[in-house]
C-alpha cells in the first residue's frame, strides 16, 4: 500500500475512442496532442515526500494509453492501492481528463482522498473543490512541503487547518480556503536530478508508468529547473511575473543556486545522452548568477538547451560557449513585427534578434531554434504570413543549417492568469471560455478551431486555423529549399497539412447539412483519417530533437543509480 500515488491523465480521457482533429497544438513540445507529459513537480514532490518517510509512486496514465491500445486505464485504476491520490491540473488542456480520472478513483476507492495541484488547479481552486470527486486543492507553484503536511493529516485522520495554500472540504461538505503563505524564496530544498525517479523505477520494477512522456524512452530529455516565477511580463503567459503574483503570491522569482543547478546538469548527464534543458533564462537572476553557474558547470561535455527571453550580448554568449561547448539555443520572439512583439510584452528590436543569432552561431552553437506564434494581439493574417518572409531573410543571412525557425498557434487555450486572459478587451482577445467547466466542454469539440478558447479582433477562430496551416505550409517549403529538411520529409508534412485542411472543409460542409447526432456519427467514421493528420502537422516533431545515438541512456550509471550506488 502506497501513501500517495500521482496520476497523470490525458487531456481527454477517452481520446482513443473520440475523433478529434487536434491540429498543430503540440507540434513544438515533446508530448502528443493529448499532452502525455507530466509536470516536473511530480518528480520534486515524490522526492520530497520520500525523504519525509512517505511511500510514493507515479503512474503516467496518458503515456501508457498513447504507447499501447491494449492498456486499460480503468483496470489500472481499479488495481491501485493508496491512502491518497494526487492528480495534476497544471496545464488547462487536462481539464477533461484530470476530472475523469478523479471520478474513477472516487468510484473504486471512495475512502481515499483526491488531491489536485498545478497552475490551473490554483487558478480555478474554488470551482474545482466543488466537484464531488475533489477533496483537496494545493495552490501555488511550490507544494512539496504543504503536501507533506497534508499527508500527515490524512494518515492521522486530523483536520488540515494548519496546512498553507490548501483549499479543502470537510466531512460536512463545507469549503475552507487556508491562507496562501508558503512561498519559498529559493529552490535549494528540492531534489531536481531525477535520481529518485530512477530508484523508484527499480524499486517498483516498473518503467513504463514513470516515463515523463510517451516517447521519452527513445528521447530521454531532462529539464533542469533554474527558477520558479519570472521577471518578464509576456502578455499571453500565465507564468509571467503578473501571473506568478496572481496565482502563487510570488512577488519575486525563486532561484536554484547556480552551483546546485550545475550539479543537477552533471547528474542528468550521467544518465542520458539527450540534452539537459535549462528551464528559464539564466540572466533573470543577474549575470553574476550566470557566471557562477558557468564556473560550476565548466567542463561538462553533454548537450544543453538554453533559453533566451531577450537578446544576449556577445560577451555573455562567449562565456556560455566556453562553459558549455555543446549548447543549443531556444529563443521565442513570437513575431517578426516589432509592434506585435511590443503588444506581447517583448520590447526588443529585430536587430537584437539577429545580433543574438549571429553571436551564438559564431560562438559555435550546435543549433539555434527560433519560435514564432500565431494568435497574438495586434497580429493580422498578413502579419502572421509575413513572418515566413522574415524567416527567409534570416536563412539567407545564416545559411549553414543551424538556424531553424518554427511557427505554431497559441492553442488550445488562453492562459488563465495571463494579462491577456485577465484583461482581454485591452489586448484584443475575445474569450469563449471563462470557467473550468467551460474549458472542459470545449475539449470535447470535434476540431481544434472549435476547441480554441479565444479569438482576436484581427482573426476569428477559423482564420487562426487557416493562417496557421498556410504559414506552416510556406515555412515547410522554405525549410526544404534551404536544406533544413529532406524533400521526403517536406512532402510528408505538406501532405498532412493538406489533409488537415481538407478535413476542416469537410467538417464545415457536414455541419451545414447535418444535425448534431448525425454530424457526430459521420465525423466518427473519419477517425482513421483524423488520427493520421494529428501528429507533426505543420512540422515534423523530430525537427526539435537532438541526435542521441542508438543507445540514448548511459546504462552503467543508470543501473548504479537504480541500485542506490550513486
Amino acid at each position: 500500500m502506497y501513501d500517495l500515488i500521482f496520476l497523470h491523465a490525458p487531456s481527454v480521457y477517452d481520446f482513443r475512442e473520440r475523433a478529434t482533429l487536434w491540429g498543430p497544438i503540440s507540434d513544438l513540445v515533446p508530448s502528443t496532442p493529448v499532452f502525455d507529459m507530466y509536470p516536473l513537480g511530480f518528480a520534486t514532490m515524490m522526492a520530497y515526500l520520500q525523504q519525509s518517510g512517505f511511500q510514493v509512486r507515479i503512474m503516467n496514465l496518458a503515456a501508457r494509453m498513447v504507447r499501447s491500445a491494449r492498456f486499460d486505464p480503468d483496470h489500472a485504476i481499479e488495481g491501485l492501492e493508496a491512502r491518497a491520490y494526487g492528480i495534476d491540473l497544471h496545464w488547462l488542456p487536462h481539464a477533461h481528463g484530470a476530472l475523469e480520472v478523479a471520478q474513477r478513483v472516487k468510484r473504486v476507492h471512495p475512502a481515499a482522498p483526491v488531491i489536485f495541484g498545478g497552475y490551473s488547479a490554483t487558478y480555478f481552486h474554488e470551482e474545482l473543490i466543488r466537484y464531488p470527486c475533489v477533496d483537496y486543492v494545493l495552490r501555488g507553484d511550490s507544494t512539496e512541503a504543504p503536501l507533506a503536511q497534508l499527508m500527515e493529516h490524512i494518515l492521522a485522520g486530523t483536520l488540515p487547518l494548519d496546512v498553507p495554500n490548501l483549499t479543502w472540504k470537510d466531512a460536512a461538505g463545507a469549503i475552507h480556503v487556508n491562507p496562501l503563505t508558503y512561498i519559498p524564496t529559493d529552490l535549494d530544498h528540492l531534489t531536481l536530478d531525477y535520481h529518485p525517479v530512477v530508484r523508484a523505477v527499480t524499486r517498483d520494477r516498473d518503467l513504463l508508468n514513470y516515463v515523463p512522456f510517451s516517447h521519452w524512452l527513445e528521447y530521454p530529455i531532462m529539464a533542469a529547473l533554474s527558477v520558479k516565477g519570472c521577471t518578464q511580463n509576456c502578455t499571453i503567459c500565465g507564468g509571467s511575473a503578473f501571473g506568478a503574483r496572481r496565482l502563487s503570491g510570488r512577488e519575486h522569482p525563486a532561484y536554484r543556486s547556480p552551483e546546485k543547478l550545475a550539479e543537477d546538469v552533471r547528474r542528468m548527464g550521467d544518465l542520458s545522452r539527450a540534452p539537459a534543458f535549462l528551464l528559464g533564462d539564466l540572466r533573470q537572476a543577474g549575470e553574476d548568477y550566470a557566471r557562477r553557474f558557468f564556473r560550476a558547470v565548466q567542463g561538462f561535455k553533454g548537450a544543453v538547451l538554453v533559453e533566451f527571453f531577450y537578446p544576449a550580448s556577445r560577451a555573455y554568449i562567449a562565456e556560455l560557449a566556453a562553459a558549455l561547448p555543446n549548447f543549443y539555443v531556444e529563443f521565442s520572439p513570437e513575431s517578426h513585427d516589432p509592434a506585435v512583439r511590443q503588444a506581447s510584452g517583448k520590447g526588443y528590436s529585430n536587430a537584437g534578434i539577429e545580433e543574438t543569432i549571429a553571436a551564438c552561431l559564431d560562438a559555435g552553437a550546435k543549433r539555434f531554434d527560433l519560435f514564432f506564434m500565431i494568435g497574438l494581439s495586434q497580429q493580422t493574417p498578413d502579419s502572421a504570413l509575413a513572418t515566413v518572409d522574415y524567416c527567409r531573410t534570416l536563412l539567407e543571412r545564416f545559411p549553414d543549417g543551424r538556424l531553424i525557425p518554427f511557427t505554431s498557434p497559441l492553442a488550445p487555450f488562453l492562459d488563465p492568469g495571463s494579462r491577456a486572459y485577465e484583461a482581454p478587451e485591452r489586448f484584443g482577445y475575445i474569450r469563449h471560455a471563462v470557467t473550468l467547466e467551460e474549458h472542459r466542454r470545449l475539449l470535447l469539440q470535434p476540431a481544434w478551431p472549435q476547441i480554441l478558447s479565444y479569438e482576436t479582433r484581427w482573426m476569428d477562430r477559423r482564420a487562426l486555423a487557416d493562417v496557421t496551416y498556410e504559414a506552416g505550409a510556406r515555412l515547410n517549403q522554405l525549410k526544404q529549399e534551404f536544406g533544413l529538411i529532406s524533400r521526403a520529409k517536406a512532402e510528408e508534412t505538406a501532405a498532412r497539412i493538406a489533409e488537415a485542411r481538407a478535413l476542416l472543409r469537410q467538417l464545415d460542409a457536414l455541419s451545414a447539412r447535418l444535425d448534431a447526432p448525425a454530424l457526430a456519427q459521420t465525423w466518427q467514421a473519419l477517425k482513421p483519417r483524423i488520427d493520421r493528420a494529428n501528429t507533426s502537422t505543420v512540422c515534423d516533431k523530430s525537427e526539435l530533437d537532438v541526435d542521441v545515438g542508438l543507445i540514448p541512456f548511459k546504462i552503467v550509471h543508470l543501473a548504479r543509480v537504480g541500485l542506490g550506488l550513486e
